[in-house]
């Protein structure tokens, strides 16, 4: 990092709002949707079985381990509200 660096040393000291706010957003999604799927009395392995996605994928959404795409919320919601 350059001395004069000013963006990068900011960010260094403060983190970065924007990634910060996406994680905590991935977070709430991966909440919300174990909430439903409890409510409906799903596993997170009838999930990937209706989205014809490896189990093990599902389970990195919902531990926060990978972000959510636009497309799959749309495809969970599809799921969770039939």
């Amino acid at each position: 990092m350059e001395e004069n660096d000013f963006v990068a040393i900011w960010l260094e000291e403060n983190g970065n709002p924007a990634i910060e706010e996406l994680a905590q957003l991935n977070l709430d999604v991966a909440s919300k949707t174990e909430k439903v799927l409890a409510d409906k009395g799903l596993s997170a392995n009838d999930l990937a079985v209706s989205l014809d996605i490896n189990p093990e994928e599902i389970k990195r959404w919902l531990t926060g381990r990978h972000t959510f795409s636009m497309k799959i919320i749309k495809e969970i919601s599809g799921v969770l509200n039939n």
